[in-house]
């Protein structure tokens, strides 16, 4: 299976908000508190559409099965960007997918000229915390900026 990484377009938001909505509730993350929630998640191509912000969709043989993206962490310092839904469907997977769009996020917020990427997460997305820690993420005790999502229990910062 091919994949391509690029940047998200309007005719991509439905499969991006589906993708959204079919993998967070298999970590039990559909509830207040989550991403999930977020306005944002029905117009992804107009949220990243701001200064310092970028989101990616993975697209393999055509179809849209996956993305992520970073944009300035809301509540935050000025030098630190967020990870922002980061999700990949069951059969992307393992296959690397998740690294290769890590390194694209992690190039482009060194772009932008942000010092450090922070992200949130739960318990029970453990391949997401090990692509986290292999990737530089190093955990923290509490979370920083204001992003809303007060379910999450697990915060991590990558230093760049």
């Amino acid at each position: 299976m091919s994949h391509v990484i690029r940047q998200i377009t309007p005719a991509d938001n439905a499969a991006v908000a589906q993708i959204i909505r079919a993998v967070m509730p298999e970590f039990g993350a559909d509830g207040p508190g989550f991403a999930i929630q977020d306005a944002e998640v029905d117009d992804m191509a107009t949220a990243y559409a701001i200064p310092h912000a970028a989101y990616f969709v993975v697209e393999c043989d055509g179809v849209v099965m996956g993305g992520g993206g970073i944009a300035p962490l809301i509540g935050g310092d000025t030098d630190t960007c967020e990870l922002r839904k980061m999700y990949f469907l069951p059969s992307l997977r393992g296959l690397g997918t998740g690294n290769a769009l890590m390194q694209t996020c992690i190039a482009k917020a060194r772009e932008f000229g942000f010092d450090q990427i922070y992200l949130e997460t739960l318990t029970g997305m453990d391949a997401a915390k090990k692509l986290y820690r292999m990737s530089g993420f190093v955990p923290l005790k509490s979370p920083l900026g204001r992003t809303g999502h007060f379910s999450c229990d697990s915060f991590f910062l990558l230093k760049l």
